[in-house]
């Protein structure tokens, strides 16, 4: 079997095979959910290289636990819900550790690692619409943030957030509502803020205009005048 026809297995098949012994095949999990994984990984962790070492930690953990899968939920739902409980270990624990005396914070730091990476994958991503709306999702309290992501941006359904989360679909649906107007009030202001530069008219542009505007007034008045003096 080549490896599009091996693509093309479902999740509990590549689970399956997986566990028989051909582990190769996780790859193809990987490449399906990595996505999905990073971007409910970042509304959790507040830079991309911890959201980045969080996703490859859980799938770490799943493949450890692949026995462990029951089928009883999709394994997408079954991977973001090991991504999540780690995800807020971590973040419980970076709580505590800003929390600690500035000595003790600094004996036990190693490298913090910087909220927005260089590089040409985020330079590629770095126009600015796309950055205002990162930017504003980001404001976002985290409950809002991470139900956000799975339905907006990963179109994950009410049920399969639900499960992914362990809450109500009623609490998946309020949390949605809530994070909806506060992205809208949250883009408003930044567009707001930006609307002064809206439009910029500078430069050689507004130079072309002045002198073009300029010529047809000198224009006008020497037709004028030319039109207003005596006949010989």
């Amino acid at each position: 079997m080549n490896s599009l026809q091996k693509a093309g297995l479902s999740d509990d098949e590549v689970v399956t095979r997986v566990r028989a012994g051909e582990t190769d095949l996780f790859e193809i999990l990987m490449r399906r959910y990595n996505q999905r994984v990073y971007r409910i990984a970042r509304t959790v962790l507040p830079s991309d290289a911890e959201a980045e070492e969080l996703a490859q930690e859980a799938w770490v953990r799943a493949y450890e636990h692949l026995d462990q899968f029951g089928g009883r939920a999709a394994f997408s739902t079954w991977l973001i819900r090991i991504l999540l409980h780690e995800g807020w270990a971590r973040a419980r624990r970076e709580r505590r550790f800003r929390e600690l005396p500035a000595e003790e914070r600094n004996e036990g730091m190693t490298m913090k690692h910087a909220s927005i990476e260089a590089g040409p994958e985020r330079e590629a991503l770095g126009n600015e619409v796309r950055s205002m709306l990162e930017a504003a999702i980001e404001s976002l309290p985290e409950l809002y943030r991470t139900v956000f992501v799975m339905r907006e941006v990963e179109e994950l359904s009410t049920s399969e957030a639900a499960q992914c989360l362990d809450v109500t679909e009623e609490v998946v649906k309020t949390r949605l509502h809530r994070a909806r107007a506060a992205l809208r009030k949250e883009l408003l202001a930044m567009a707001g803020e930006q609307a002064r530069s809206a439009y910029p008219f500078l430069g050689v542009r507004c130079d072309r205009t002045v002198e073009r505007v300029l010529g047809r007034i000198r224009e006008r008045r020497a037709a004028s005048l030319e039109a207003a003096a005596p006949a010989n």
